[in-house]
């Protein structure tokens, strides 16, 4: 079994195993609207054998602030608590860089080949492709978009979608619920690391 059971915070909106595959995924996003022009970012192109999904994480700090740390195609692992090391192997950090991440052992992976596709510095859009490694999520890509949140503009909504092959022997639903927890833990670590300057200036 790939999954393991995902809490209910945050947002996370999958793609219905009982539905048939579509040429295109537009994950659903009812529950926490978001503009067409970031929606647009995370309509995908599914195969017979994939899935996709959307986590959505809101964050008490400004765009900035996150962006400066999603932005970092070279230090993953400044947020992704899965992710032990990264290496560049090719590249400055611009689209086309690659890079391969090891992973904390307990995961069903130990390294992952990773091409950087898009790194927006205005629309804050960051996507990229794994290539190769040692993992079970093959064709995995993903597109991470941050916008300000209603109100003052003093938060940020990131959004994180995916899609991916469905590894033989699991379902649609395991590899989404799986593949759904690491970016949600991720994400989480993501918040807190970008507000724990803001509550402290608050103190």
């Amino acid at each position: 079994m790939l999954s393991t059971k995902p809490n209910s915070s945050p947002h996370i909106h999958t793609t219905p195993p009982t539905i048939p595959t579509t040429p295109h995924c537009n994950p659903p996003f009812s529950t926490t609207p978001v503009p067409d022009s970031v929606a647009r970012h995370h309509a995908h192109t599914v195969g017979p054998n994939q899935c996709c999904s959307a986590v959505i994480q809101p964050i008490v700090a400004p765009v900035s602030t996150v962006w400066s740390v999603v932005r970092q195609f070279d230090n993953p692992q400044a947020y992704k608590s899965f992710v032990k090391s990264c290496q560049v192997l090719d590249g400055d950090g611009d689209v086309g860089t690659l890079r391969e991440v090891h992973v904390v052992s307990g995961l069903p992976a130990a390294t992952s080949r990773e091409k950087l596709e898009i790194l927006d510095e205005q629309q804050h859009v960051l996507s990229f492709k794994v290539v190769g490694g040692d993992h079970r999520l093959s064709n995995y890509r993903s597109v991470t978009t941050l916008h300000s949140a209603p109100g003052d503009g003093s938060g940020t909504v990131v959004v994180e979608s995916y899609v991916v092959d469905i590894p033989s022997g699991n379902t649609r639903e395991d590899t989404c619920v799986f593949v759904d927890t690491i970016v949600r833990c991720n994400l989480q670590s993501l918040a807190k690391i970008a507000e724990d300057p803001h509550k402290t200036d608050r103190r």
